[in-house]
């Protein structure tokens, strides 16, 4: 009976760690090699590329610079990462991207203000009204460029919580706003941005 259920157990670890999910209960993910950008995430090369452990992304007004992940983000999850929008006004987490609708957290800084929105992503249409969306939720932050930013992002039990260097944040149900339960991690941005320190983990009920 302990040798079939410690069989079980291992099955079960296998099954996770094979998953199509981009963190596991067993792991952290974080993005350190320029092997692992090309396997889990779809990439344009021109736009994006990893060095020296640092993410650089190349967008412009149109088309945004856009990056998004091969694998579903669990349904618990914390997101936690340092960006310097060094010649960009607009930098966005995409979260649960799924069927062309994802949940939008950025920092925007032409108004001053990191923002909640719902969006939408067409990866074939760059025209206007195809890919952003309306904002939900927003709080004034004085932004710059050339300045280095803590981002962490926790959805857990359907709330959603966004917060820059601890001290800026929002908050919101995913239900009550019909916000996306599920879907894949993406970023935006509309000129040069540097990502550091990208970690990504599963948070347990």
């Amino acid at each position: 009976m302990k040798i079939k259920f410690a069989v079980f157990l291992l099955l079960q670890l296998i099954l996770i760690s094979c998953s199509g999910t981009i963190s596991t209960v067993k792991k952290e993910y974080t993005l350190s090699t320029s092997k692992e950008i090309k396997s889990d995430w779809t990439i344009n090369s021109k736009e994006w590329i990893l060095k020296n452990d640092t993410l650089t992304g190349n967008g412009s007004l149109s088309p945004w610079g856009v990056l998004v992940s091969k694998k579903q983000l669990p349904k618990n999850y914390e997101i936690n990462l340092k960006v310097n929008m060094t010649n960009a006004s607009l930098f966005e987490i995409m979260l649960n991207l799924d069927k062309g609708k994802y949940i939008r957290t950025y920092l925007y800084q032409i108004d001053k203000n990191i923002v909640i929105g719902d969006g939408v992503y067409d990866k074939k249409d760059d025209s206007y009204g195809k890919r952003g969306g309306k904002t939900l939720f927003r709080k004034p932050m004085q932004l710059e460029n050339n300045k280095w930013y803590s981002v962490k992002i926790r959805v857990q039990n359907s709330q959603l919580y966004f917060s820059v260097d601890d001290k800026t944040s929002l908050e919101c149900s995913l239900e009550k706003s019909n916000l996306n339960q599920k879907g894949k991690l993406g970023f935006i941005s509309n000129g040069e941005i540097k990502i550091t320190d990208l970690k990504i983990k599963y948070i347990k009920n």
